[in-house]
């Protein structure tokens, strides 16, 4: 049996003060000094598996004609052997491809020890070479030729910091449900599109000349004037589906085009929007499809998503038949991305982004502020770049399209802004999650989505969810190397009304935290819900329990709306989390008065 390093480290401890009562101290102080020897004559480059890792396992290759070259038994001796020299426990693991042979060190050694084993194996004739088993990880910058255009990923503003999440996960065994127009083909996304479906059930709607087909392929869904009702003027083919599909995925690192955020997932395009839009019916088969569900006349699925990508939406209450769907879905086990939205409304007015059991996203501009045209509210549960191009083309999002105005012609890449274009970052991002952790419940990803967002660096009016995703911080949480994993995702929250006074004193309402060791996340969730007849005379504040302030939200004489009805993210990671916690609240104008309504904390 393999004897743990700590416990060997032990044994060799004692045996090194029974050894002491026998052997003279220049002895000793002459081993202690060869040993060192041994390790400063090896290179650190020699002992790494990436910069500042000790190694813990080492390619050795051996000379022809030496047994250890062609016997494992042989190779597995001389580890030991080897080993014991250097007093460390050293195992052959196997024979690689090439002959070498891998032998493993354990873990818990220091540089100096795995030079000298390295050493020894350096003195040893019959050995050809002996190289750390290093640490490789996907390189963070693409080669993609459109990559220094794609400012959402990477810029340090507003951008999702997508880069930095590629070294754990890149979504690989993860497959994507784009749920919009299909899929019009493209090299930069051919290799990473799996089978769909063709769920539009009305030719008229479907301008494919058919109903429901296992061919999802984008026909176009341009419309001649007042064909979609009286008054709208003619429109072009949007290939809204293919823009969606490589911001997910397109190929990336393959010298051309443009990258995908979650480049190693699958995407299985679903067709549910053609001429004028799409019917609720098509879009439950769709979503119960891509889960999992089985559907009347349609075979069963062979690519089940993880995760729902849906850049689309309409007016009113989310019904019970769609919320019937999502909520089957996300119960096997899928999450649901939508999009909150283009109306600069409450997202409360506009279905599916105020369903239940979704991850609502709302676009951020290139300034990371809410997009003029985001929809806005409570429900909304992240913000992501969704681009504006009214400040500039290049402000939007850039990714793979067709340049047919109505039928498809030559692949192109173009700049779209929307919610539906922030949707598809998240949705990414789940496939990233998913990727490093197959384990995750749809609530644990999107807690983990929210509790590792970064603050919106811009203005939000009306509520933006928990913030700007972050993907590095997120997947590093929810891989065990970092961040706020958001297992938990515990909420502690008050009711109690407490009346704002007309410029007067502030007022507080506490919130006791109790039973959670350690401090509190860096992305600490603090929704407030206060009413009041001009929330610019407010000035909110965060308490902690050692009486560190923190400003949420300052006094405006430009912002005349009514309430405040948002979640703020707050970096609270330098303080306990257990205390009592406080909101401040503050009218410093005259004239108005208000409530709080009450407020939560989600750790």
């Amino acid at each position: 049996m393999r004897t743990s390093p700590a416990l060997r480290r032990k044994l060799i401890s004692v045996a090194a003060v029974s050894a002491a009562l026998l052997t003279a101290a220049s002895t000793a102080s002459a081993a202690a000094r060869e040993s060192a020897s041994h390790a400063s004559a090896v290179p650190a480059a020699q002992t790494e598996a990436a910069p500042g890792a000790p190694a813990e396992r080492l390619i050795v290759g051996y000379k022809a004609g030496a047994a250890e070259a062609t016997s494992n038994p042989a190779a597995e001796a001389d580890a030991a052997a080897k080993g014991k020299e250097a007093g460390e426990d050293v195992d052959f693991r196997r024979r690689l491809g090439t002959g070498a042979a891998l032998v493993d060190l354990g873990d818990g050694l220091t540089r100096a020890d795995v030079a000298d084993v390295v050493d020894r194996y350096r003195a040893d004739p019959q050995v050809a070479y002996v190289v750390p088993d290093r640490l490789n990880k996907p390189k963070a910058d693409p080669n993609d030729t459109e990559y220094a255009k794609q400012w959402d990923l990477f810029e340090s503003t507003a951008g999702m910091n997508v880069p930095a999440a590629w070294a754990t996960s890149t979504g690989a065994g993860v497959t994507v449900a784009v749920i919009d127009t299909g899929y019009v083909t493209h090299s930069d996304l051919a290799a990473n599109i799996v089978a769909g479906y063709d769920f539009i059930a009305d030719t008229a709607v479907s301008a494919d000349g058919d109903g429901r087909d296992a061919n999802p392929a984008d026909p176009g869904d341009y419309y001649a004037a007042n064909e979609c009702g009286s008054g709208i003027p003619a429109g072009n083919s949007s290939w809204h589906g293919t823009h969606v599909a490589g911001t997910i995925a397109a190929v990336t690192n393959n010298g051309k085009g443009v990258a995908g955020i979650a480049y190693g997932a699958k995407i299985s395009p679903l067709r549910v929007l053609g001429k004028c839009g799409g019917y609720d019916s098509d879009i439950i088969d769709a979503i119960t499809w891509a889960s999992g569900g089985t559907v009347s006349g349609v075979p069963a699925n062979a690519n089940v998503a993880k995760v729902v990508n849906m850049s689309l939406g309409g007016d009113g209450a989310c019904t019970s038949a769609t919320q019937s769907a999502i909520t089957a879905a996300v119960n096997r086990g899928t999450t649901v991305v939508v999009a909150a939205g283009n109306d600069n409304d409450n997202v409360a007015n506009h279905s599916p982004g105020n369903c239940d059991n979704v991850i609502s996203v709302g676009a951020t501009n290139r300034t990371g502020a809410k997009a003029s045209y985001s929809n806005y509210g409570s429900l909304v549960d992240i913000s992501a770049p969704g681009g504006q191009t009214s400040t500039g083309t290049a402000n939007g999002i850039l990714s793979t399209l067709n340049s047919g105005a109505k039928t498809p012609s030559s692949e192109s890449y173009a700049y779209y802004q929307g919610t539906s274009m922030a949707t598809p970052h998240i949705a990414g991002l789940v496939a990233l999650m998913k990727s490093a952790n197959p384990t995750l419940t749809p609530a644990q990803i999107e807690a983990a989505v929210k509790s590792n967002a970064r603050p919106l660096p811009g203005a939000c009016s009306g509520g933006c969810g928990a913030g700007l995703a972050d993907a590095a911080r997120t997947v590093q949480a929810v891989s065990g190397s970092g961040g706020s994993g958001g297992s938990t995702g515990a909420t502690y929250s008050s009711t109690t009304v407490v009346a704002i006074p007309d410029t007067g004193s502030a007022v507080e309402s506490p919130i006791t935290v109790s039973g959670r060791t350690g401090n509190a996340p860096a992305a600490l969730q603090v929704g407030v819900d206060i009413t009041h007849t001009y929330r610019g005379d407010l000035v909110v504040d965060l308490v902690a329990p050692d009486g560190t302030s923190y400003r949420l939200k300052a006094a405006s004489s430009s912002d005349s709306a009514d309430d405040v009805n948002a979640t703020y993210s707050v970096n609270a990671s330098a303080e306990t989390a257990d205390g009592t916690w406080k909101l401040r609240v503050q009218d410093t104008a005259a004239q108005d008065t208000g409530r709080l309504n009450g407020w939560k904390l989600t750790f």
